[in-house]
């Protein structure tokens, strides 16, 4: 693609917020930094805060010198610094919005960015329906003669009927093509290699099923509380803030089928197919297989009703009904306030039959592979092999442990880099399509209606412990444990 055809503004609505400064920020430096940014672009941020465009720019300074990856070069910063402007108005009135047209065609003029926009909205959800609906109204959206291209954070509705809402009035202005529903998980590098290390492995992929896997297990810990989020986190929960996207898309990379090939709508297509097998969450499968769990101390948090009811802890086991999976169970947990922060996918093989060693050593550990996403990016793959000596055999496991970034710190690229890249190329695969949201929506509606009919005994775990006893529990009575590896 040529460098033309990325040119662009990149309108931030929401520029004073954690995001544009922890993520947002940093990452286009980042690519400036290593020279990936079109030579024409320009960014514009919108805020309610009054300030300068100096100041809204030291600001950003700081920001990148404290969350970039990168060292901070003058000459870097000043050229990107050069092309970042900072406009104030409310999001709700029209005078903003017909400025900002005015001043996007003069930035067009400038950095010859063709009228090609990514409208990149890291605001509230209320907020997000108003801004498109203004956009068009004031003719910042024309894909006739350009492109433009609107990026929406989640959490993509409150539950399917509100997502189906949000989702009209998205695309009765920008096409599904142009619409980019943010999963930050999706642009973590070992996220992106699950598909490389099952397809592009002939060791892997004969043996990914339901002949050679005992269960597989997903996980995503922190050892945070829910800091200064608790007005999000209160609509939210464990259950809507990470298992409805974050954890159904690690799912669904590990089950999916071989797509046809790899453009975007076949891999995608591939992921559908899971979300549309799994098993229907009966109000009888949740009380069986759902735990939720709120940790102590979560109801003195800042804005969190002293009686809330609301989970920051969420496990429970699912099935995929197809061919490949029959039988083999998923146990998927999340939680707050953990004894530590990881991300990953654990595949537990099955044991082989109980003869020669099977027979003999029966407390044999079963072969492990470990997809490792955060902080530590890798794969282990744990095996059983004889301890050295010339006595009786004694067997242990070992690890193959392949770890990207341990050896040096801070070397692969954060998520928004590699996500803010593939807006400015027109690259979707690694963002969510509709259909896909609207089947995780009715799995996790599912499961929400049932925990309305029932009040749980809250809170029901401490910080720096595992969960509640039930989640381990969820295992045991199939004979497994969740595996900290």
């Amino acid at each position: 693609m040529k460098d033309k055809d990325l040119s662009n503004v990149m309108v931030i609505f929401g520029g004073t917020g954690d995001l544009t400064h922890k993520k947002l920020m940093p990452a286009l430096y980042n690519l400036r930094y290593q020279n990936i940014l079109p030579e024409n672009f320009a960014v514009v941020a919108i805020g309610r805060r009054d300030k300068t465009e100096e100041e809204y720019r030291n600001e950003m300074l700081e920001s990148v010198k404290t969350y970039s990856r990168f060292d901070i070069d003058e000459k870097i910063w000043q050229d990107l610094s050069s092309r970042i402007f900072y406009k104030r108005f409310d999001f709700n009135y029209d005078n903003g919005y017909m400025e900002l047209s005015y001043f996007l065609d003069e930035l067009d003029r400038k950095y010859n960015t063709q009228g090609n926009r990514v409208y990149y909205l890291a605001v509230a959800p209320e907020y997000f329906g108003v801004i498109v609906e203004k956009l068009y109204r004031h003719g910042m959206v024309n894909n006739e003669t350009s492109w433009q291209r609107v990026v929406i954070e989640k959490p993509f509705g409150e539950n399917l009927e509100s997502a189906r809402k949000l989702n009209k009035m998205i695309t009765d202005v920008f096409t599904e093509r142009n619409t980019y529903r943010i999963d930050h998980y999706l642009g973590k590098e070992m996220l992106q290699n699950i598909m490389v290390i099952r397809f592009a492995n002939v060791f892997f992929e004969p043996v990914w099923n339901r002949r050679y896997i005992d269960n597989v297990q997903i996980s995503s810990n922190e050892t945070v509380g829910i800091e200064n989020r608790g007005g999000y986190y209160e609509k939210a929960g464990a259950l809507r803030d990470m298992v409805q996207n974050h954890m159904m898309q690690l799912l669904t990379l590990t089950a999916m089928e071989p797509p046809v090939n790899l453009d975007t709508e076949s891999i995608r297509d591939e992921k559908v197919k899971v979300l549309k097998s799994l098993e229907i969450m009966t109000p009888e499968l949740v009380e069986k297989n759902v735990v939720r769990g709120q940790y102590v101390g979560y109801r003195q948090e800042e804005k969190v009703s002293p009686t809330s009811n609301t989970e920051t802890f969420v496990a429970l086991k699912v099935h995929i009904e197809n061919f490949r999976w029959a039988g083999v169970p998923f146990y998927i947990r999340t939680g707050k306030r953990m004894p530590e922060k990881s991300t990953q996918i654990v595949i537990q093989f099955k044991p082989l039959p109980g003869i020669l060693y099977f027979k003999e050593y029966k407390n044999l550990l079963p072969n492990l592979l470990v997809i490792k996403i955060q902080p530590e990016e890798g794969v282990k793959l744990q095996f059983n092999a004889k301890v050295p000596g010339a006595g009786d055999i004694t067997i242990e496991p070992v690890n193959m442990d392949f770890c990207q970034n341990c050896q040096i710190s801070n070397n692969s690229p954060e998520a928004y880099e590699r996500l803010l890249f593939d807006v400015m190329r027109g690259d979707s695969t690694l963002f969510t399509r509709w259909d896909e949201v609207e089947y995780s929506w009715r799995f996790v509606d599912a499961i929400a209606e049932a925990w309305a009919e029932k009040t749980p005994d809250f809170p029901n775990y401490y910080p720096g412990t595992w969960g509640p006893k039930e989640a381990d529990d969820l295992l045991r009575r199939d004979g497994r444990m969740w595996w900290n590896v």
